[in-house]
């Protein structure tokens, strides 16, 4: 049933523990994991990072790589991929054209105004997504 698993990273906090969660899954279940993050682009883009980490593509592909380097170390068999523009709408796209069983990406449990404002790329996944999603927050 789930043979595909799609990862979802910016090689945050949250990301770091969603990555653990979906090696062990993809594990568990025999399943490949195809990992991705996305060069952020888009009116809030340059609100996330700070100047000092503005290479969107370098932070991008750094995540990806860092997640499958953990998922081939622990035997499994990956795919990556780095797509450009906004994030949830990107890992909806990859989600809807590719056999994708099920998608893990982390959250960082926003609220307040800060969600209202910029809403919550996992919660636009969840809403937007044709497949399940798990979601793992961040450690608090």
């Amino acid at each position: 049933m789930y043979q595909d698993l799609l990862l979802a990273t910016d090689g945050s906090e949250g990301a770091r523990r969603a990555t653990e969660h979906a090696i062990e899954l993809t594990r568990q279940l025999e399943a490949t994991l195809h990992v991705m993050s996305v060069a952020e682009e888009g009116p809030h883009s340059t609100e996330q990072r700070d100047e000092l980490r503005a290479d969107a593509e370098g932070e991008a592909r750094e995540a990806v790589e860092e997640a499958a380097r953990r998922a081939e170390d622990a035997g499994l068999e990956t795919t990556t991929r780095v797509r450009h523009g906004v994030p949830q709408e990107e890992v909806v796209d990859v989600a809807k054209t590719n056999p994708i069983d099920a998608v893990v990406v982390g959250t960082v449990g926003r609220s307040g105004l800060d969600k209202i404002l910029l809403g919550s790329v996992a919660e636009e996944i969840v809403r937007n997504s044709p497949v399940p999603v798990v979601t793992v927050r961040e450690q608090e």
